[in-house]
């Protein structure tokens, strides 16, 4: 249903930019629906193509913060829907409280995204908190915030950077909340240079670009200081890996595809099920290309 509008409204407002925030399954454990690797193709393709840009998130991260960070053993969906809506607030605060920068979703986006394909976001939160401990939260620094956010362990996307890889950071932007000096910010970010945190691409600009918003006045934080991060980052792929793993065991043994041949789209041919393999595996093809110095030749 999702993708299904999602091309409907590219089709008919073809200028205006798209944005979707798009929670992807669990692909470490069996699902309760058999179809989900072909489900999880269709909707990648109308995702690559129909989305100007993609903020993902999935449950395997989310549940993952939610046991190790925050201390809950058995996360509900409310806690969970908690951590979803705290990035989508956060990730439009620019928006919703302009500055002289960053003010429209064009600006937000044109540093984040290079090339139109490769617009799939990794997002961080910190610090992270419940409602219970938040009278427990020790203040923070920027220094602390951005450092943080570059640690594999607060990012919501379960193939979190893997420094030793050949992997790299496109593009990274930080949107700070609160009190902030913009000299520290300056300091924070000539000590991440220095100390090399953050690996980029051979062919483009190395830098953070950070964005300072106000907080929201109708909702009250323990913490001085906060952040969230929107990266662009070549390790996505994996993600898109494992669905196509996921999905070449069922269609080798041409398993449950029956329910699908019910359908209209698919009462003649599977072309469309192979067509989406194709538009996914570019895509990895295309990122993992981006890591070479050679990518814009």
């Amino acid at each position: 249903m999702g993708s299904n509008i999602l091309e409907k409204l590219s089709d008919r407002f073809p200028k205006k930019l798209v944005q979707t925030y798009s929670v992807f399954p669990n692909l470490d454990e069996i699902s309760d629906v058999v179809v989900q690797p072909y489900n999880s193709l269709l909707t990648l393709k109308r995702l690559t193509e129909s989305a100007d840009s993609v903020v993902v998130l999935d449950n395997t991260a989310l549940n993952t913060i939610a046991a190790d960070r925050l201390k809950i053993q058995n996360p509900t969906f409310t806690q969970i829907n908690s951590l979803v809506s705290t990035i989508m607030s956060v990730s439009t605060t620019t928006l919703r409280y302009p500055s002289y920068m960053n003010n429209d979703l064009m600006g937000l986006l044109a540093p984040l995204i290079p090339t139109p394909r490769l617009h799939f976001l990794m997002t961080g939160y910190t610090p992270l908190s419940t409602d219970t401990d938040e009278v427990n939260i020790r203040k923070t620094t920027v220094l602390d915030v951005m450092r943080r956010l570059l640690q594999p362990k607060n990012m919501m996307v379960s193939t979190a950077p893997d420094r030793g890889s050949q992997h790299c950071y496109i593009s990274i932007l930080n949107i700070i909340q609160g009190e902030v000096d913009p000299t520290q910010v300056h300091k924070s970010l000539q000590r991440i240079r220095e100390r090399k945190m953050a690996q980029f691409i051979p062919w483009g600009p190395a830098s953070i670009q950070v964005a300072l918003s106000r907080k929201s006045p109708y909702v009250s934080t323990a913490h001085r200081v906060s952040g969230l991060m929107l990266a662009n980052h070549t390790n996505i792929s994996s993600l898109f890996d494992r669905a196509l793993n996921q999905y070449d065991k069922l269609r080798k043994r041409e398993a449950f595809l029956d329910q699908f041949r019910k359908e209209d789209m698919f009462k003649d041919n599977l072309d469309e099920l192979d067509s989406s393999r194709e538009v996914l595996q570019d895509l990895v093809d295309e990122y993992i290309s981006a890591t070479k110095e050679d990518y814009c030749n």
